[in-house]
């Protein structure tokens, strides 16, 4: 299924893939009918713009990908911006190719997206790899944060040291090294300095910095 705005843009790729021996079941001009026409004919691969209005080709894709979780989605669009390729490929899409792409290039990205291939334009498939990278690295959402001075506490209660012996270590008061305790066992849901000196083992917080 090929999805673009532009008639002759959409008509001239729908021949190519035919031409090439692809069964093109249906082509659709804009995200809302992309959608819909998907969910009658459920292609294998759709071939999507980005650019197509109202319902963008991002919005179409996530639906698509959202309901027909056979079919994949390669984007082929004008737009090599960093922020569009993330998008579509977080919105469902396997794929990435520029419309500069020459048909020989075409017909491949798309067999290798029928055939389960994540398909990306030279340059842009470091980019993603990088930022699902970066997303693996960041802390999983409601992982509780300490503050510096807390892991630093967190990691001499761990030693076996006393809030007295911290405070000397630290150069603090008694009472802060006691807050800072207090407010970690609050954030880790720990009840007392035992399951907190665990939770440092556990972590990797008992050894040197």
């Amino acid at each position: 299924m090929v999805v673009d705005d532009h008639p002759m843009w959409r008509d001239g790729v729908a021949r190519d893939l035919t031409e090439r021996g692809f069964e093109v079941r249906a082509t659709a001009p804009d995200g809302e009918a992309a959608v819909r026409i998907a969910r009658a004919v459920q292609p294998e691969v759709v071939l999507m713009d980005l650019n197509l209005g109202a319902t963008s080709g991002v919005d179409a894709t996530r639906a698509i990908t959202g309901e027909l979780p056979a079919t994949k989605v390669l984007v082929l669009s004008a737009s090599g911006e960093h922020e569009d390729v993330l998008e579509a490929v977080k919105a469902g899409a396997s794929g990435y190719l520029l419309k500069s792409a020459s048909a020989d290039e075409l017909v491949d990205a798309v067999q290798r997206t029928a055939n389960g291939q994540a398909v990306f334009t030279p340059g842009l498939a470091g980019l993603v790899l990088g930022e699902y990278r970066r997303i693996a690295a960041a802390p999983e959402a409601g992982t509780p944060q300490l503050t510096e001075r807390e892991t630093e506490v967190l990691r001499l209660v761990a030693k076996g040291m006393t809030a007295r012996q911290i405070a000397d270590r630290l150069v603090l008061s008694h009472r802060t090294v006691e807050n800072h305790v207090q407010s970690t066992l609050r954030k880790l849901q720990l009840h007392n300095r035992v399951e907190l000196a665990r939770y440092a083992i556990e972590h990797g917080l008992d050894g040197e910095e």
